[in-house]
This record gives structure tokens, sequence and C-alpha cells, in this order.
């Protein structure tokens, strides 16, 4: 590891960990990630701390779970007074930036989640998690024509192109500096709206998509149109990676790639995210770092861990992280009231082996022996013969 190693964070939104070629997705194409992969730390069971936007963004800046960084509900922005990775990295002499996706700040309950009015919301200085360059939108899944605004926009001001090509040259363009530096860059894709352009992938046959075993008859003709155009998406922000990694000095740089959440896709007849099943928590998690060798990780990291992983690639005296976690915590605080969400709160406990997910009175709601049940198809919440188990991993939450 170079000292003071610039460290750019690329972030997605509904990536699931599966859905990549490196991880063997037959149905989509994904070169600049594979190429990626190919000299990085491939952390194969990493999860997201809670698979919604808001509190997964609030649990990666802060490396606080919610509610205990101020975000309980999808509708809370992140506190003023709440200190972040991006005060820590200035404070020891990093630049800091933040493009895209922000999804924490003041928002009208009551506006269109999708559209222009949530897209240009502004965000002030004092709401932008302490970032001294900032150039970014609240929400608003406006996939083409961003709205940007920030330091060098006072206003919204919308730019034509596919949101993740824009995001991507504008970032590209500021990590062009002198070091040491820290960036973030935030795309919405492949969120819905999946039939949305995606900078001329189209969209593959429905029909000809594999869909996994635990996607039941039912949902299937939904799901597969739906991955249709999400796996076009994939592609096209596959391909507006590669061109801001095109500009990034590896010698000198640690290059995180990870998701927000997943999203269920159909598996057990369920759609969207916040649901506590592999497809909704497990993200794809590259990490390359300089003079450190491509290989995989079989560990449980979770994204609340990447903070103080970049402090400690940073040099701040007093960071620590445990490299090769043998579990990981996963909750959703407080039911979203959209359409297809998780019905209820919960809170639970992911290993290589086994995961737990507890109802908000702490009794057991799904119990998955994952070694023997990688697609979750047999419950074992009420298994007598496995009560010792549950009754170990429910110690750890």
């Amino acid at each position: 590891m170079v000292p003071r190693p610039n460290i750019l964070w690329i972030l997605t939104t509904q990536w699931r960990a599966q859905a990549t070629g490196y991880a063997g997705d037959p149905n989509v194409r994904t070169p600049q990630l594979d190429a990626l992969a190919a000299r990085s730390v491939n952390y194969t069971q990493a999860v997201t701390p809670h698979p919604f936007g808001p509190f997964a963004r609030a649990a990666l800046l802060t490396g606080l779970p919610a509610p205990a960084n101020g975000v309980a509900t999808y509708f809370d922005p992140l506190p003023v007074e709440q200190r972040t990775i991006a005060h820590e990295l200035r404070e020891i002499g990093y630049a800091t930036a933040f493009f895209g996706k922000w999804h924490l700040g003041v928002r009208d309950p009551a506006a269109p989640l999708v559209g222009e009015e949530h897209a240009r919301t502004m965000v002030p200085p004092e709401r932008r998690g302490g970032f001294e360059f900032w150039e970014g939108f609240e929400s608003g899944f406006l996939l083409n024509d961003p709205w940007l605004h920030g330091t060098r926009l006072p206003v919204p001001e919308q730019f034509r192109g596919y949101q993740s090509d824009v995001l991507c040259q504008r970032a590209g363009s500021w990590v062009k500096r002198s070091g040491p530096w820290f960036a973030v860059v935030s795309f919405e894709a492949p969120h819905p709206p999946y039939d949305a352009p995606a900078a001329g992938c189209q969209p593959g046959d429905p029909e000809a998509i594999t869909l996994a075993r635990n996607v039941p008859a039912a949902a299937a003709s939904r799901a597969r149109r739906e991955l249709s155009g999400y796996y076009a998406h994939i592609e096209a922000t596959d391909r507006a990676v590669g061109g801001l990694l095109a500009v990034i000095d590896f010698e000198r740089t640690v290059v995180v790639f990870t998701s927000v959440h997943g999203d269920m896709h159909g598996a057990h007849g369920l759609f969207r995210k916040g649901w506590p099943h592999e497809e909704s928590v497990r993200v794809p998690l590259l990490i390359a770092e300089p003079g450190r060798a491509a290989r995989r990780d079989d560990s449980c990291p979770s994204l609340i861990d990447l903070p103080a992983r970049t402090l400690q690639w940073a040099g701040a005296a007093g960071t620590a992280v445990d490299l090769a976690p043998s579990a990981a915590r996963i909750s959703m605080p407080s039911v979203v009231a959209l359409p297809h969400q998780c019905d209820r709160p919960w809170s639970g406990v992911r290993t290589r082996r086994r995961k737990l997910v507890l109802n908000p009175d702490g009794t057991p709601w799904l119990f998955f022996d994952l070694e023997e049940d990688p697609f979750e198809q047999v419950n074992l919440a009420e298994d007598p013969a496995r009560a010792g188990e549950r009754a170990a991993l429910a110690r750890l939450i």
C-alpha cells in the first residue's frame, strides 16, 4: 500500500451481488467490472447493513447503523450534526468530493418519488455530509438527463445524457488532481424505472433470461420483463464505470465498487428490497488496493465497516477493522410504505453458513442453512432440532 493513497468509492443502487459476469450471471455483460474484479479482492459474501437506500447510505457514510445514525424512517434526512467519513478524512488532509445521488436530504413525502421534483430538490451545504466539494441530486430516479447542483452549480442544472455517463465524466475531471483525495460517485442505476432508455444498451429478450430456481412460476413473467431492462442498465453503467476507471491511477488509488442494496426480482414471489433474503441484502463488493494481489474472500463483511476500512487505508491513527469477519448484522428499522416493500421491521445476522432473522418482538421469522439451501427455500425458524443454533446466532444480534 502506498502512503496516503487516493480513495474512490463507486456506489450503485439495487445492483444485487449475483448480477455480474465475474459472479457467473449468464444474463449480463459487465466487461469493465470483470476487469476490475481481476485486480481486486472479491468479497463474495458482502452484505448491506440495511437493504433500503437512505438507511444504507447513512450507515455507509457514518459507520453507524440506523437508527443510531439519525435515519429511522425513509424520509428522515441525515442530521446536520452527524459526522461522516468525509469529516474524518478532511481533518487529516484529504480533499473530499461527492458526485451523484444523495438521498439523505430533506424531501417532500407528498411529492412523486420519480420525477423532477425530488431530482431538483436542493441539498444545502450544511446537509452535504461534510464533503468540501459536492455535486449531485437528492433523488428522483431520472436515469437520463439528470439535474445536478452543488459547489459549482448554485441552482439545479439539467445535463443531457445517461446519468451514469454524466456522473463519471464530471467525477473523472475532479479526480485528475494531486492527492490525497477521497471521492464518492453514486449512481441511481440500475434502480427502476427499468424500462427507461439505457444509453443504447437494448433490453434483451425476456424469454431468454435464465431465472433462479427460487422464482416461482407466478412471478416469472414479471421477473423476466423487469430483468430485461435491469440488465440493460447494468451494461450501460458498467460501460460508464469503465470510462471513469480509465483515468484512475491504480498504483496510487484504492478503488471500491459496491451497491447499497439489491432487488428480489421475483425470488420467493417478491419484488424490490427491504427483505432479508439474499437477493436483497447481498451486494457486490470489490476492493482494489495498490500492491495487493487479487483474490476471492469468503468472509462476511458489512458495508457499515467501509468507513473504518477507509480510515485505515488513509493511515488515520487509532483505526482498526476486522478484515475477515465471520458474521454481519442486517436489519430494517422501519416499514417503508411503498408498493412491494417488506411488510415489517426486522433484525438479523448472517454468516457464511447461516442466516437468522427476528421479528420485532424477538421471535424467529426466518432461519436458513445457506450451505445446504443457498436459495433459502426451507425456513427452519420453527425446527426444534435447530433451537441451539438459533439461540447462538440470536446472541449476535
